[in-house]
């Protein structure tokens, strides 16, 4: 595989819901507006798409919907860890089936203390030796009651021919699972708060919901640091994980819609029973996205 696929900034795509029914139109916006802002792909069924609220059906949808509409050359990855290996198998084939270029494994959680680096293994083997696309792992363990993969896993997994990268939204295990990088094995960041850290140490790109809001800054600080414009994307970097703090960091997929919304994109609320920004809060995110300079009162 092309390194350069996981190279850049990725949006993790929101799900734009009102009165709990998808803006099939607002994604499709959201898509063709992101296009032009210079951005590697979309990772689109992962935590910030609430893909735990969608039936599959509806998972499909989205995704159809997001490679439907991409620019030319984006690359789309699709979420499509399960429970079970035999389901996650299904999900990849489905998603190649509709165009998806990469899938991304979040780890089964559901029996979060038998979930050993051995039966890690096993299970991301077995999916990647049945898939026809690349898979792309995901570290996120706030969201996988715990489940983490570390560095032993990662050495294993890295050396697969399907397996090419992971996505690591944890700040406590991106330093040491960058170690597992190399030219078939690529390491992103989850998060703002350390994309240029993990740029700096050999990662290749980023997954950050602060994409969603202001995908052309994201992606101005990736090619700042590329084209060794370190100053520039210094600074951006602590614009945009201050930034972070205040929109994901507080209110989480709530906070990042809302400020969708306030940028001229379609950002919705979350779906039931998650709840949106009180009036209060938009006030104050408001307030907070003007003094920031990237939001024009």
């Amino acid at each position: 595989m092309d390194r350069g696929m996981l190279s850049g900034v990725f949006a993790p795509m929101v799900t734009p819901f009102e009165d709990d029914a998808i803006l099939w139109k607002g994604l499709a916006a959201n898509v063709e507006k992101m296009n032009e802002s210079g951005l590697r792909g979309y990772f689109v069924l992962g935590t910030n798409g609430e893909f735990k609220s969608l039936p599959v059906e509806e998972r499909f949808e989205v995704l159809r919907t997001v490679v439907k509409h991409r620019a030319k050359g984006q690359v789309v990855m699709a979420g499509c860890g399960a429970e079970s290996t035999k389901e996650t198998i299904d999900l990849v084939r489905r998603a190649a089936e509709l165009g998806a270029d990469m899938a991304s494994l979040l780890m089964p959680s559901f029996f979060a203390k038998k979930m050993t680096a051995d039966v890690m293994e096993r299970y991301v083997v077995e999916v990647a030796d049945k898939a026809s696309i690349p898979v792309v792992l995901y570290n996120n363990p706030p969201v996988a009651a715990g489940v983490t993969i570390r560095l032993e896993v990662l050495r294993k997994l890295a050396g697969h021919p399907k397996v090419v990268g992971i996505k690591d939204s944890s700040k406590e295990t991106y330093q040491e699972n960058l170690q597992a990088a190399s030219a078939s094995f690529s390491v992103l960041a989850g998060s703002a708060a350390y994309f240029l850290d993990l740029l700096k140490r050999g990662g290749t790109g980023g997954v950050l919901s602060l994409a969603n809001v202001f995908p052309a800054e994201c992606a101005r600080l990736y090619r700042a640091f590329v084209d060794g414009r370190l100053e520039e994307a210094e600074k951006l970097s602590r614009q945009l994980v201050e930034l972070n703090t205040k929109v994901s960091g507080t209110f989480g997929v709530a906070g990042v819609k809302a400020s969708m919304d306030l940028v001229g994109f379609v950002g919705g609320v979350p779906r039931r029973p998650h709840k949106g920004l009180t009036p209060e809060e938009l006030q104050g995110l408001r307030r907070e996205l003007e003094q920031s300079g990237f939001l024009r009162a």
